[in-house]
């Protein structure tokens, strides 16, 4: 922190100025430290990409004959009942298969039970009223991970249903994929995971990639977009904290709804809402 003189005296409080620049700073210091192996920065970067995404699918896929026609980053899929979940990224190919994609740097977000939720919930969203089961598109649920989660030392780990007494596939149109992002070879799959884990562009294998990333980490325009996005994050994360303090005080049922607006700085219809769904 910058310390300035002030009348003989030294003062450590910034102005709002100084503290806007300061945050700018560390921004940018985070910025360089940025992967794609980071969600928030994965889905930047893949946003209305169909390039970016389709040379990944391709290599994880072993498909390099795959065509991706739409994009589309932090989805959020409803459950009106139950839980709902946001999706990193879901892609649509030449064919019409469903494919999600989501980046894991915790082993326990890559849990197994969440990669079968987010093929229930994408199965959910994809058939109209009365629609066939037959119209059901394939679906892939692809989770790339920092660590080895399988623990088998292999780059890709396909799932699939199976008849047991066989072994032959049960072909439902239903699958999930984890790829080891520490994997590292002299193979494609091998260097895309080492793209994966590059924080500078020009250490990176596949152009397609590292275009992407030079773009957002280098460029006056993508860092701008880097930098307004970080703010978001950090006002999302402030209000997501506020709504708890709120849920606790309802819970606590000792405040008028605008005690809790003060405090919470939430604005009524937001409290409202929240008792709301609290009492659902």
């Amino acid at each position: 922190m910058e310390i300035r003189k002030q009348k003989g005296k030294q003062v450590g409080r910034l102005t709002v100025t100084e503290q806007i620049d300061q945050k700018h700073q560390e921004d940018l210091q985070r910025l360089r430290g940025f992967r794609l192996l980071d969600d928030d920065f994965l889905t930047k970067c893949f946003e209305g990409d169909t390039a970016s995404i389709e040379l990944v699918l391709q290599i994880v896929l072993e498909k390099p004959d795959l065509k991706v026609l739409d994009v589309r980053t932090q989805v959020f899929v409803e459950n009106l009942l139950n839980r709902s979940v946001r999706l990193d990224i879901l892609a649509t190919d030449s064919t019409g298969a469903k494919l999600n994609v989501e980046v894991q740097r915790s082993d326990k977000g890559a849990g197994r039970k969440r990669a079968r939720y987010n093929s229930s919930m994408m199965d959910a969203n994809l058939l109209k009223k009365s629609e066939d089961f037959d119209k059901l598109p394939e679906t892939w649920v692809i989770f790339i991970t920092e660590n080895d989660v399988m623990g088998k030392g292999l780059p890709l780990y396909p799932i699939e249903r199976c008849f047991l007494g066989t072994g032959e596939r049960f072909e439902d149109g239903s699958h999930i994929l984890y790829v080891n992002g520490a994997y590292r070879s002299d193979t494609p799959i091998g260097k895309l995971m080492h793209d994966f884990s590059c924080t500078d562009a020009a250490d990176m294998y596949y152009g397609t990639l590292a275009d992407r990333v030079r773009f957002f980490k280098e460029s006056k325009e993508g860092i701008e977009i880097m930098c307004r996005a970080m703010e978001d994050m950090r006002n999302q994360t402030l209000k997501e904290g506020m709504k708890e303090v709120a849920l606790r005080m309802l819970a606590a049922g000792k405040y008028a709804l605008e005690e809790i607006v003060n405090i919470s700085g939430l604005s009524l219809e937001e409290v409202k809402q929240l008792k709301a769904d609290r009492s659902a």
